[in-house]
């Protein structure tokens, strides 16, 4: 049998676990709700870019564009409707990770081109996790997860790697606000097949040309870029293809954009495997 003072060391030990794990929690539950105020700044920082009166959609701006431009934007904007370049989302979804599907739900408030904010839960069971992915050009970008908001899962800030990755994101969702793929804003269209166009950004430093096959509708069925990442099997960063094919349409406030997709790297290539679905659940 111990001895009373092993019992109090026992006693002892076992009260020092507890406290230690307490302060273990407490800290991860500070800590993530510091990253979620962190996003928050962000996110309310991009609501301000929205003008209160913008211009209206007239098809006379883009008359001189290529076929292929004429042809998306017949589809994606109405005549007349106001050209706002902020969004906000809600989704639901799926994550893919390591072959298993996990649901997803977020909401992203979204700025062509000064930023994004993407804020998510995924999981379930034993296996949930929550935070948001960043970008504000020139001022910060970051990926931040946690597990049951205690456990960091993901952790990335500030890197030029990141920020670059990044942009190639942000660059990506513009189909989600058609107003800022309109030449007025910055983009540069290029017809480069008979359903096929590439399209610029040279306001967003560090990105390539996204590629978009449009149907004969003028409507989104793929999307892709070379990306700035190191998802694969070297672990080093270096532009590799990403995209997906859209998998839904819908018209909100005289945008018709895509409200179903999938998503992946090495999009285009054998190695491809979507990591991303989701459904557009509310669009303004």
């Amino acid at each position: 049998m111990p001895t009373v003072d092993a019992m109090v060391l026992l006693t002892i030990a076992g009260w020092l676990l507890l406290i230690g794990a307490v302060a273990g929690i407490a800290t991860g539950l500070w800590r993530s709700a510091r990253d979620a105020r962190r996003a928050q700044v962000v996110w309310d920082a991009l609501l301000a870019e929205r003008e209160t009166a913008p211009e209206t959609y007239d098809p006379a701006m883009v008359a001189d564009l290529p076929e292929i431009a004429r042809r998306y934007f017949a589809t994606a904007i109405a005549p007349g409707t106001p050209l706002h370049r902020v969004v906000e989302l809600e989704m639901a979804g799926a994550l893919i990770l390591n072959g298993r599907e996990l649901p997803m739900q977020a909401d992203q408030v979204l700025a062509p081109p000064h930023g994004f904010v993407w804020r998510a839960r995924a999981g379930s069971g034993w296996v949930r996790f929550s935070g948001s992915d960043g970008y504000r050009g020139g001022r910060t970008s970051w990926t931040r997860f946690w597990l049951w908001e205690i456990l960091p899962v993901a952790r990335c800030a500030d890197s030029e790697d990141h920020a670059r990755a990044a942009a190639a994101r942000l660059v990506m969702e513009t189909v989600w606000v058609p107003a800022a793929l309109l030449p007025q804003h910055g983009a540069l269209w290029t017809q480069t097949g008979p359903d096929r166009a590439e399209i610029r950004f040279p306001r967003v430093p560090g990105v390539e040309p996204i590629h978009l096959v449009l149907d004969a509708s003028g409507r989104v069925l793929e999307m892709s870029t070379q990306r700035w990442s190191d998802v694969n099997r070297d672990r080093t960063y270096r532009l590799q293809p990403f995209g997906g094919r859209m998998l839904a349409h819908a018209t909100h406030q005289g945008f018709s954009i895509p409200v179903a997709m999938e998503v992946g790297h090495h999009y285009g290539t054998p190695e491809y495997a979507p990591f991303f679905r989701a459904h557009l659940t509310r669009v303004t």
